[in-house]
């Protein structure tokens, strides 16, 4: 991962900065269009885990579609030269700014989330006398067995339509003449490793497949979402996730009908691992019952371990030294900036580099402004 030659050019790059390997992201494309061909799979690239210009350009040239949750997010999936017909645009509270721009840019499909969100995207396609085409959010109540605030597909969550909306819902768009069912979308949260996990939503999209077919709906895209989690703790043993037992799950066990096209919206399991944040010691201070590592990064940088309590492996590229155990923290002020206690690692001092693993995914995209910091330019190799 880190060679002699990269970790000469980490030293004369200003810290901390996100460093991406290109060859990492195409060997986990090439593995996962390897696999989602053989079962002719749509995959749609979720540009909310990274949306860095040359990482979705590369990831365009493998032939992904794109999957936003903002007006942004389109208009940056359609200037990294996605195609309009592969663009499908989520999210739970889609602002008439950001219907327009799915509109004028002639998306695939509007994942919709509430009957109220698709009257007003009718009333907007109605004006510029378009059809909007849609697919129905549904919450299909499964358990993602994944941290509570990256679970999206219970009915305490706050994502998609409950069951029990339905028969309404499908009522209510027999009188929207500009809209048009293509798809049902379901997605039950993220960083899912238990494959059984998944058996469970193909299982339950059966079942309610079953009760469109009752009242002789079959639509033409059924959208599973994404979810595929990574390997935090063994970045160099699981570097490209297992693609082939994912949707040789799907394959197995969901039941699609005649000619309908399966969708899928991948983003941590394209990108996690492909991204570190590199970041320099600026001092080791003494503790009680431990030693801290201070580094120049922090939860402005990456945010996932304040937020969700993340782990991600840090490694020292600048000692082979005994090990000690270490708290790695950051220079923010808050108790929560930091990214991990009692860290076994050779020998620290001031200066050494640290590269903070499969942080591709969730990010710079999430990077922030907090203390008026910045974050230095990404490196690429």
């Amino acid at each position: 991962m880190f060679t002699p030659e990269i970790i000469a050019q980490f030293k004369n790059t200003p810290t901390p900065f996100y460093h991406y390997n290109l060859k990492v992201l195409e060997q986990t494309l090439a593995a996962l269009k390897s696999e989602a061909d053989r079962f002719n799979y749509h995959v749609h690239y979720a540009l909310k885990a990274n949306s860095n210009s040359i990482i979705l350009k590369t990831i365009r040239q493998f032939g992904f579609g794109a999957d936003c949750v903002s007006g942004n997010e389109i208009l940056k999936a359609v200037e990294c030269g996605y195609e309009n017909s592969k663009i499908a645009f989520a999210g739970v509270g889609k602002s008439d700014y950001e219907i327009n721009i799915g509109l004028d840019n002639d998306i695939f499909c509007f994942n919709c989330e509430s009957l109220p969100e698709i009257e007003v995207i009718n009333e907007l396609a109605e004006k510029k006398n378009k059809i909007a085409q849609i697919a129905l959010r549904i919450n299909p109540n499964v358990n993602a067995k994944t941290h509570h605030y990256i679970t999206t597909g219970l009915e305490e969550n706050k994502f998609g339509i409950n069951m029990w909306e339905l028969e309404s819902v499908v009522e209510a768009l027999k009188g929207f003449n500009n809209i048009k069912l293509v798809g049902l979308h379901f997605h039950i949260g993220s960083q899912i490793t238990d494959l059984s996990v998944f058996k469970g939503l193909c299982i339950r999209v059966n079942e309610i497949q079953d009760w469109f077919i009752s009242r002789n709906i079959i639509v033409e895209h059924i959208n599973v979402g994404g979810g595929l989690g990574v390997d935090y703790e063994n970045p160099n043993s699981n570097l490209i996730p297992d693609f082939k037992s994912y949707f040789g799950l799907f394959n197995q066990f969901l039941n699609l009908q005649p000619n309908q096209q399966l969708h899928f919206e991948l983003g941590r399991a394209i990108v996690a691992q492909c991204g570190n944040l590199i970041s320099k010691v600026l001092y080791i201070k003494k503790g009680v019952n431990t030693n801290f590592a201070i580094v120049d990064a922090g939860m402005t940088e990456l945010l996932r371990p304040a937020l969700y309590q993340a782990t991600h492996k840090i490694e020292n590229l600048s000692s082979t030294a005994p090990t000690q155990k270490y708290d790695v923290v950051g220079p923010v002020c808050e108790s929560s900036d930091c990214f991990g206690k009692a860290i076994d690692l050779p020998e620290t001092k001031r200066g050494d580099l640290f590269a903070i693993r499969t942080a591709g995914a969730y990010g710079e995209v999430m990077a922030n402004g907090y203390n008026l910091r910045v974050l230095n330019k990404e490196v690429f190799s």
